[in-house]
């Protein structure tokens, strides 16, 4: 049996809200959380897609997820963009029909990046070729391109389209791409010179001024400062997460990729770098002779430096933004304009260009990616436009944008509507009229041409007299005051009612989203869209080749005196051509929703969700597909899903797929009225239902997985024993005929081969015996031999050595006989104590010992002569290896050594606690007292460092017995402190310290005498113990010895010492202890003149 997936298995929460039940506004948020909570972002009304933003990246974007929906039916797996896209694709290909993927929703719900997830899908399952592959990469970097100039940052999303966009996306007959056509519709140019606190200017600017190399700024007199410019808001100018500087690099890549010449990229950025110069340009007021106020430039510099960029002769343009020329019949009149005027007409000139420049960009664009072929070419459209918008301050902008969201609703109702009725006429079900709220009224409202508000808006702009956005609103008041979807101040009050709410210079509409309010400020200007005809005349002048296609009215030899139309009545024509295009297509529905206003992931704000489903009419549209039949399926899959529940169906159901539908329903006892049976699918009225047939499904699953379980396992087992029983059949058949065979050989051949065996162990036993004894006697002639060849080389060797001393010997004394006979006996002499020097210092020089001042080795001394330099050459060398190691001791490591070495005269031999303080290097502070934080308070009474801080054990001269103390020593005293508290308890200078008296033993006893009649021994001696005595004693000797105005410190090392206690001296006695005083040193008091101390004895 094939196994499928489908919409409803494993479903978290209800993937098609048409199966949700109970049916509320609440169930309907519930289930939308409940998907989010679970990364599920995707839900199905019916064929509409509800895409919630997830603001973060989820893996169900991969190649691997575009393969598995490819060629699927809708609802055959969960819920997802890609089914959509491909179920509009595969009738687009399939069937020939015209598709249109309408997206809305609010900014930031993620409507751009739903349309770029589409355009790739189709990218992906086209076909494939370089011309094919070339297209795609065209359509798909047109994208970037478009939202580098159109998109910009706003307080509810960083990358917010500010233009709506349709494409139309044309493919031959395979369904292979062949080009495309862009439609733009209201471009929010008013940002181009202000931006909302929070928000940014379009992202060209900041990404040309990051991302542009210092040779292209220069050539577009261009700096990278931000705050130069006055059109670029500062607050918000770089975004978390954008990078400028790689967008840029990506956008002229993606132009180049689109078709874009270098010198058009060059000309666009030269007109981007004009408009930020324009913001620059100030005006001062001026006054003349006839009265009036006239302006005049600032600053000229940045004026001077955009003509140059345009090729614009600077008087020129600075004449037109200070007059004004208004042409009348055969009249013409000029009129200066003050500073306000000046300012309107630069920022008007502005919006104008940069508003031309993108209508440019999207002409320029449909010419590199249209269809070259003439023939009829099947066309996908995809819509992304703006949302409906609801704000505090709600103006002209917002009006036709959700003047555009209402036509899009009713456009929705009615296909919906139409799409329902041709399927139930199509399947032969009875259709039945659904009531719905029908918005043309407030479509009509609007769009009226005769008392529309659209309509009143263009009669007040082009009446003459004194036009302004109230009479505008009086002119609403008179007309729309009874419309029951229109209410203003004065339509309320004159119906006796008072809303506060309302301001005098607003009016409300009650769109289907809801009502909002309208602020008239502004309505007549932005509606008017003017710009001064000298600024027009002045732009066509320019040497720049695109100025002048951007501003053809410039032309003089073509000055038109009608009045361009408005933007309210473009806009219009441009929405009424959009509807009339997606009605000839067939529509498919994305509908996303932002969850929260922080842009941050895992947050799902119910009353923000509320809010867009109620104006996205989301709730309208499930009770829409509800009023009749919730759920519909073609009979094969129904069939093939649900075949298990009945046995008459199960496992095969050999007759057509509509009577095993109707025998299994009725097998399962489902109401009459509950279903009905179309053409080619069964319909279900209810959800219940469908979950009772789930349910029994899923059951029966577990039923028959149990089966093929236990069927799996009882077949394997029996699989398992036969192979085994067959296996152990062959192996002892095989066994008992080896077996046999190897008994009659053996009894026939084991007398022949016991003797055989028998020769051949004696034979080879003879071989051994006489190998071994033939090698034997031949090793002993080589050894001869070869012993009598090097006893021959040592005698040939040795003669030669013989006949050579003699033969030299000969020729010297021939030779020097004659002249060195009287000294010939010196000569030698030098001669030879000369060789045997060269000898001695040679053989030296190979024995020379280690570098280690402590080794006392040194080579024994040939001759006797060379005693006395054999002992100065070894006291040199120790010198020089001492001196050797002592320049690598450091400065603190010379210091430790000194007071070493100072020990050892003081106690070497002397105290028998010595020897094992030699290996314990001397540390000092072992409280490590200026880092604890328990001392700080004792280390801020000590004004001098520290030289050493240890514990000691202070004596008790009533019991012998010790007190903890901290003790102390700087360069000029010693202070006793208590462990616990720090308390100060002496502080004894060094000049009142006379002796310190330890004894020769191994104890850590020592007694500190103090100088009678000073401050400091009014309290007596001191006498203590401690665990580093030989370091505390020998850093009392060093700094008592260091000053040169004290007495050297005098160190008494004896058993038996007196200490004065106050006014009595005790006499302190040091023994040898026994065994039973164990290892510990012990003091006791034995009379008011004597403490014992009992000291271990060591072995």
């Amino acid at each position: 049996m094939e196994v499928k997936t489908s919409l409803l298995d494993n479903m978290i929460g209800v993937g098609d809200m048409v199966l949700l039940e109970p049916l509320s506004e609440d169930s309907f948020l519930e289930n939308l959380r409940n998907r989010f909570d679970h990364n599920e972002i995707y839900t199905y009304i019916g064929s509409v897609v509800i895409s919630v933003n997830p603001y973060r990246s989820l893996p169900i974007f991969t190649p691997e997820k575009v393969e598995e929906y490819r060629n699927r039916n809708f609802y055959e797996l969960s819920p997802h963009i890609y089914a959509l896209a491909d179920e509009a694709y595969r009738s687009l290909r399939d069937q020939d029909k015209d598709q249109c993927i309408l997206i809305t929703g609010e900014s930031g719900a993620g409507k751009t990046e739903a349309s770029k997830l589409v355009m790739s899908y189709v990218a992906a399952v086209c076909g494939k070729g370089q011309e094919v592959n070339k297209v795609k990469e065209q359509l798909l970097q047109s994208n970037p391109v478009l939202e580098a100039f159109g998109n910009a940052k706003t307080v509810r999303n960083d990358n917010s389209s500010r233009f709506g966009k349709y494409m139309d996306i044309e493919f031959d007959f395979k369904g292979d791409p062949l080009g495309g056509v862009i439609s733009n519709y209201l471009l929010e140019k008013s940002r181009v010179v202000k931006q909302p606190r929070g928000e940014r200017n379009f992202h060209i600017f900041y990404q040309l001024l990051s991302g542009a190399s210092e040779d292209t700024l220069k050539k577009l007199k261009l700096g990278r400062d931000f705050s130069k410019y006055n059109y670029l808001s500062l607050d918000s100018a770089t975004v978390n997460g954008l990078d400028d500087a790689a967008n840029f690099r990506t956008v002229r890549n993606a132009m180049q990729i689109v078709g874009f010449m270098e010198d058009e990229v060059q000309s666009v950025l030269e007109l981007v770098a004009a408009v930020l110069k324009l913001g620059n340009i100030e005006f001062k007021p001026e006054s003349r002779c006839n009265g009036f106020d006239e302006s005049r430039v600032k600053d000229k510099n940045d004026l001077k430096e955009m003509c140059e960029l345009l090729g614009i002769e600077q008087s020129v343009l600075e004449r037109a933004f200070s007059y004004r020329t208004v042409e009348a019949k055969m009249e013409k009149v000029s009129t200066t304009l003050n500073v306000a005027q000046a300012y309107y007409a630069r920022d008007a000139l502005a919006k104008n260009l940069y508003s031309r420049l993108f209508s440019w960009l999207v002409t320029r664009i449909n010419e590199s990616i249209k269809a070259q072929a003439k023939t009829r070419h099947k066309v996908m459209g995809v819509l992304d436009i703006y949302g409906f918008e609801i704000f505090e301050d709600n103006s002209f902008e917002q009006f036709i944008i959700n003047y555009c969201n209402e036509k899009l609703q009713q456009i929705f109702i009615e296909l919906t509507l139409r799409e329902e009725q041709e399927e139930y006429v199509r399947e032969g079900i009875e259709w039945t009229n659904i009531e719905y709220f029908n918005n043309a009224i407030i479509c009509d409202l609007i769009e009226n041409n005769q008392n529309g508000i659209l309509a009143m808006l263009d009669e007040e702009c082009l009446r003459p007299g004194t036009v302004t956005d109230d009479t505008f609103l009086d002119k609403l008041n008179t007309v729309c005051a009874e419309h029951q979807h229109f209410e203003s101040r004065l339509s309320k009050n004159s119906k006796f009612l008072t809303d506060h709410s309302l301001p005098h210079s607003c009016f409300r509409i009650q769109h289907y989203a809801g009502k909002v309010l309208y602020r008239v400020e502004g309505f007549v200007d932005k509606n008017n869209d003017l710009l001064y005809r000298d600024l027009s005349q002045a732009m066509y002048k320019a040497n720049h080749s695109l100025i002048k296609q951007l501003f053809p009215e410039g032309n003089p030899a073509k000055v038109n005196l009608k009045r361009p139309p408005t933007a309210g009545f473009q806009f219009k024509a441009s929405v009424g051509t959009l509807m009339r295009n997606l009605q000839t297509k067939n529509p498919n529905y994305i509908r996303c929703i932002k969850p929260n206003d922080k842009k941050a992931a895992h947050i799902f704000t119910e009353s923000l969700v509320r809010h867009q489903v109620r104006y996205l009419g989301l709730m309208e549209n499930v009770r829409v597909r509800r009023a009749g039949y919730a759920f519909r399926q073609p009979y094969e899959p129904c069939l093939e899903r649900y075949k298990m529940l009945c046995k008459q169906t199960w496992p095969h159901w050999r007759g057509p797929a509509r009577e095993g539908v109707e025998v299994l329903m009725a097998d399962l006892q489902v109401p009459a009225e509950e279903l009905s049976y179309g053409r080619s699918k069964i319909f279900i009225r209810n959800p219940r239902t469908l979950f009772f047939l789930e349910e029994r499904r899923r059951q029966c699953l577990q039923d028959l997985a149990t089966l093929i379980q236990k069927i799996y396992r009882g077949w394997k087992c029996r699989t398992q024993f036969l192979l085994l029983k067959k296996s152990q059949v062959v192996v002892a058949a095989w066994y008992r005929r080896f077996a046999k065979r190897c008994r009659n050989l053996c009894r026939n051949s084991i007398k022949t081969s016991a003797r055989k065996l028998l020769r051949e162990l004696k034979y080879q036993k003879r071989c051994e015996e006489a190998v071994t004894t033939i090698a034997a006697f031949w090793h002993g002639t080589q050894a001869r031999m070869e012993l009598r060849r090097l006893k021959q080389e040592a005698r040939n060797k040795h003669a030669v050595t013989v006949i050579w001393a003699y033969w030299q010997g000969t020729k010297v004394r021939r030779e020097y006989r004659k002249f060195f006979r009287a000294n010939a006996g010196r000569k030698i002499y030098d001669f030879t104590i000369q060789r045997i020097m060269q000898k001695y210092f040679l053989g030296l020089k190979k024995n020379m010992p280690s570098m280690s001042p402590i080794d006392k080795n040194w080579p024994a001394r040939p001759y006797l002569f060379l005693d006395g330099a054999h002992r100065e050459l070894r006291r040199i060398f120790h010198h020089w290896r001492c001196k050797k190691y002592r320049s690598q001791f450091t400065e603190e490591k010379k210091a430790v050594y000194e007071e070493k070495l100072e020990a050892s005269e003081i106690f070497k031999d002397k105290k028998a606690l010595y020897p094992s303080s030699v290996s314990q290097p001397f540390k000092g502070d072992y409280l490590e007292i200026s880092k604890n934080p328990k001392y700080q308070k004792l280390h801020s009474a000590v004004d001098e460092k520290v030289l050493l801080a240890d514990v000691v054990n202070k004596i008790n001269r009533a019991n012998g017995k010790g007190a903890a103390r901290i003790f102390l020593l700087t360069k000029n005293s010693f202070v006793l402190a208590d462990q616990k508290t720090g308390q100060v308890k002496a502080s004894v200078p060094l000049p009142d310290l006379t002796s310190v008296s330890v004894s020769t033993q191994s104890d850590g006893f020592f007694a500190l005498k103090l100088k009678e009649g000073s401050a400091s021994a009014a309290k007596g001696d001191f006498l203590l113990s401690s665990e580093h005595l030989i370091e505390i004693i020998t850093k009392l000797h060093r700094t008592g010895g260091t000053s040169a105005d004290r007495e050297q410190l005098n160190i008494d090392i004896s058993d038996e010492f007196l200490v004065q206690f106050k006014q009595d001296k005790v006499c302190v006695k040091f023994i040898q202890g026994g065994p039973k005083n164990g290892n510990s040193v012990s003091c006791k008091r034995k009379n008011n003149r004597l403490l014992e101390v009992s000291v271990p004895t060591t072995a």
